[in-house]
């Protein structure tokens, strides 16, 4: 078939910092989608608009041509609102696996659908795949008769929804084009608008753990894809939060699914469980439900009760033993003081070699590996305590493990405050 455009003129006019017209945009994207736009094609492409970026107008029609490559989801015939949340990614984010069934707990289906960890980012789907018969990948239909009788489901997406993205995602993580902001709104939102979730709540995360290093940056992401959410009908909001230091205390998959149920016993880390209620807040309001209190459904154990229900839905057994890794290695400090920093990138790199994460999409993790840390930033230390164990099945993986978390933390004279940014740090809404 002939084409309407030439790939090449596209490019050079995104190169040139011309606007794209909604024409160029719709038929670039849908022959990406159908080979007739080559690889090294979109790869120059993805470059130029990451150099020379794009105004609200174009972003939002490229979002639109990814989301119309695929399949629509509806959820309006359930019986109860829906809501949705979305991380962009940092270490020992594990704040899904309370959130789903907390939220739903008070009252509001959760369709969450979630990805795999690639490089030092821990992935939902990974984490959760440590629960003996667990299973991430639903059909439709299965999805919704789970929304349906137990209220969340957090799950694969499918191959229908956005697979302009799937394409495109792929190419930007070998192309050094992921960080470019128009492309990473519109990969995430395209998917999300796609799943038919009436409100959307994002969790974008700044510091060294996180692709948007400084607040400008993130601040920026979050209020592209807020616009983005609002023009396509869907209520949103987002709120910028620190990934300078890790979430909570593990990073690794088992291990954060044993904290994860610590937080729906009511226990938990103190951070985890502040950035679990302020995301469940903000979705209830989203979603018309501002009036029910979160946290009572922690206290009252019924957030548990829906997890289980959800973990079984899934065919996993909420009752097994969570495997542990065979190998442990202590890291001890140096010296006494006040923990002042631990970098959250260091961390996720050193359970990523230790084998929590992937360097490759085929490659297979390990459920127990990770680390464990037994401080956090603020705490006093003595030396000779503990800092941080290790975990995994392969003990040769703790070499490489360490030489990442070299340098990592810093021990400071007592008395001595560390200086990080407050754990939500600002929030973005429409207007």
């Amino acid at each position: 078939m002939s084409e309407a455009f030439d790939a090449v003129d596209v490019i050079i006019a995104k190169r040139d910092a011309r606007e794209l017209s909604d024409a160029q945009i719709d038929w670039v994207v849908d022959a990406y989608t159908r080979g007739a736009v080559a690889d090294e094609q979109m790869s120059a492409l993805a470059m130029a608009i990451l150099l020379r970026g794009m105004n609200r107008r174009e972003i939002a029609r490229w979002t639109g041509a990814m989301i119309a490559s695929g399949e629509r989801m509806s959820f309006t015939h359930l019986g109860r609102p829906t809501a949705d949340k979305h991380s962009t990614g940092g270490v020992g984010d594990k704040i899904t696996l309370p959130l789903a069934p907390l939220v739903a707990a008070c009252g509001v289906a959760v369709p969450q659908l979630s990805g795999r960890g690639l490089g030092h980012t821990g992935g939902t789907l990974d984490k959760l795949e440590s629960i003996p018969g667990w299973r991430a990948s639903l059909s439709n239909v299965e999805m919704l008769r789970q929304l349906e009788e137990v209220g969340a489901v957090i799950c694969a997406a499918g191959d229908g929804l956005a697979p302009a993205d799937k394409k495109l995602y792929a190419l930007r993580d070998v192309t050094g084009t992921v960080e470019a902001i128009p492309l990473i709104a519109s990969s995430i939102m395209s998917k999300k608008i796609a799943e038919g979730t009436g409100a959307l709540v994002l969790d974008v995360k700044v510091g060294s753990g996180a692709f948007m290093k400084t607040v400008p940056d993130a601040r920026e992401l979050a209020r592209t894809m807020v616009e983005l959410g609002t023009d396509a009908g869907v209520t949103t909001v987002a709120l910028l939060t620190n990934m300078q230091t890790p979430l909570g205390l593990t990073a690794g998959n088992a291990l954060e699914v044993r904290e994860s149920l610590e937080v729906l016993a009511g226990g938990g880390p103190p951070d985890v469980v502040e950035l679990t209620l302020a995301l469940a807040r903000e979705m209830l309001a989203a979603a018309g439900r501002g009036d029910v209190d979160p946290a009572d459904r922690l206290a009252d154990g019924s957030a548990m009760d829906v997890w289980r229900s959800m973990v079984a839905a899934q065919g996993g057994d909420p009752d097994a033993d969570l495997p542990r890794a065979r190998e442990t290695h202590v890291v001890l400090a140096p010296a006494g003081g006040v923990i002042t920093q631990l970098d959250a990138l260091a961390v996720g790199v050193a359970a990523w070699r230790l084998g929590a994460g992937r360097a490759r999409k085929e490659d297979v993790v390990q459920a127990g590996a990770g680390v464990e840390l037994h401080v956090k930033p603020g705490a006093v230390v003595r030396g000779g305590e503990p800092l941080m164990t290790l975990h995994t099945d392969t003990p040769e993986r703790f070499g490489r493990a360490l030489q990442a978390l070299d340098g990592s933390y810093f021990i400071a004279p007592e008395g001595s405050r560390p200086d990080l940014l407050p754990l939500v740090i600002e929030r973005v809404a429409a207007g």
